[in-house]
């Protein structure tokens, strides 16, 4: 998973989030965001590393799931631009991420739009290892 320090941006872990808000924080059941497939949108919590280290931005964007790996592991391309840091190379819409269904704070059935936006080929493609 990336890491803050390391990759200049993280996820936040919803479930946490949800535990921690009960009340005000809802995310989608369980069974909505382990069954995502290709071309199906889910948002997520990013933390971004912004010019000041000691500062981090909070953006909520979409991602299209373009692939599951195992041990329930999804890949997404970045649907939106964030608005917190200057455009890149790295980390743009666009971008290949991997992520895991407790990061999923929403999640919306795909098209054939979305379908065809998650074959393409990512403008970066995330490390596999």
């Amino acid at each position: 998973m990336p890491d803050l320090h390391r990759d200049g941006w993280s996820l936040d872990d919803a479930e946490v989030r949800q535990k921690e808000n009960p009340q005000t924080f809802h995310i989608p059941d369980i069974r909505i965001r382990r069954a995502l497939r290709p071309g199906d949108l889910a948002k997520l919590i990013f933390k971004l590393a912004v010019d000041d280290e000691a500062q981090e931005a909070v953006e909520r964007m979409w991602v299209v799931v373009s692939e599951r790996l195992e041990a329930g592991v999804y890949i997404g391309l970045l649907d939106n631009q964030p608005s917190e840091i200057a455009e890149n190379d790295v980390f743009w819409l666009g971008s290949e991420l991997p992520f895991e269904a407790r990061h999923v704070i929403d999640a919306d059935m795909g098209d054939e739009k979305t379908r065809a936006w998650a074959a393409r080929g990512p403008l970066s493609r995330w490390p596999r290892g």
